[in-house]
């Protein structure tokens, strides 16, 4: 009678020597890191299929106290967050990356932090790391993350410190473009829906906005607080009607915020954009469901997703990534502008 013996599996250090790389290497390969040369990357991967090897999560994760899951930090409520196609993009974007790792993603949804439940859930330890994006002045209790675990930002922090890591779009710049862009067309009264000034991308698009009209010598038609949302552009675009003042254009800071802002002027018999010409922001489906198609300033929310995870994979890895990473915003021409 013969008796199999059970098969030992292989160890990472096998793969290692397979592979004619360090187990420091093999390691990076299998967590999904990027700082690994082509070359490294092919052996490795050619390795493991050679040997079988499966990465034992279980024991790595106790010898390392990892938990091999990162959080998303959202603080906003449920309504802003499932009503707004940026978060789709970003989240769509993290996913992306983090399912070439083993990490998984767990998402917070919390637009404050009652008795300490975010933070301290994040501080006991569930969680590597956590990505923050779309956060506000109020929201302190993002400090006490912080001070828990690597963290990576989506946007400039509200109150950005030397050692935090972002990537966030050049909203400054966005703003600044979309304006001159009205300009150019020969429009001298543009208004504008901003975001909100209490978080960082509002203050900034509504910074490159002044910047174009008084380098044209121009100052603001009027300037309403839509708060990124579209009942909010409703009620901004109603005030700026209800204020009499006169304007040929408007820079909106969101495509949400303009999709509400068209609905109150197409009831008000203002047409766009014979009338009035639009500029909204984001690019995302909004711009292209509504009449007449958005004219927009895009900006690469999922890519932004997927450098925020691959960002905060390096550091977890031990790696030391760029602190600041600034995408460009590309201007889209449509109907309404």
């Amino acid at each position: 009678m013969t008796i199999d013996t059970p098969r030992v599996a292989p160890t990472i250090e096998e793969v290692a020597a397979a592979a004619g790389v360090s187990r420091s290497t093999v390691s990076r390969v299998v967590n999904g890191s990027t700082a690994v040369s082509p070359a490294a990357l092919e052996a490795v991967r050619r390795a493991i299929e050679q040997l079988n090897y499966v990465p034992n999560r279980a024991a790595r994760s106790l010898a390392s106290r990892a938990t091999m899951a990162i959080a998303l930090v959202v603080p906003e409520d449920t309504t802003r967050f499932f009503g707004d196609p940026f978060f789709a993009s970003i989240v769509s974007g993290i996913n992306a990356r983090l399912s070439r790792s083993e990490y998984v993603l767990n998402l917070i949804i919390a637009s404050d932090d009652p008795g300490d439940k975010t933070s301290a859930y994040v501080r006991s330890g569930a969680v590597d790391g956590a990505i923050v994006v779309s956060h506000h002045t109020s929201d302190t209790f993002i400090d006490r993350i912080a001070h828990a675990v690597p963290v990576v930002y989506g946007g400039r922090p509200v109150r950005e410190r030397e050692r935090d890591v972002y990537v966030d779009v050049d909203n400054v710049a966005g703003g600044r473009e979309a304006t001159q862009y009205l300009l150019g067309r020969g429009l001298r009264r543009i208004a504008t829906i901003a975001g909100p000034v209490t978080m960082p991308a509002g203050i900034d698009r509504l910074v490159g906005y002044q910047e174009a009209l008084a380098e044209a010598g121009l100052e603001p038609a009027a300037v309403e607080d839509g708060n990124f949302t579209a009942d909010g552009g409703s009620a901004a675009m109603q005030r700026i009607l209800d204020s009499g003042v006169e304007f040929d254009a408007l820079f909106i800071a969101s495509d949400l915020m303009a999709r509400g802002a068209l609905a109150v002027l197409a009831r008000a018999g203002i047409r766009v954009p014979e009338d009035v010409a639009i500029i909204g922001f984001d690019d995302s489906p909004v711009a292209r469901t509504v009449t007449p198609q958005l004219t927009t300033m895009r900006q690469p929310s999922r890519e932004q997703g997927e450098m925020m995870a691959d960002l905060l994979l390096s550091i977890l890895a031990g790696g030391a990534p760029p602190r600041v990473t600034i995408l460009p915003t590309d201007l889209i021409v449509r109907a309404s502008a």
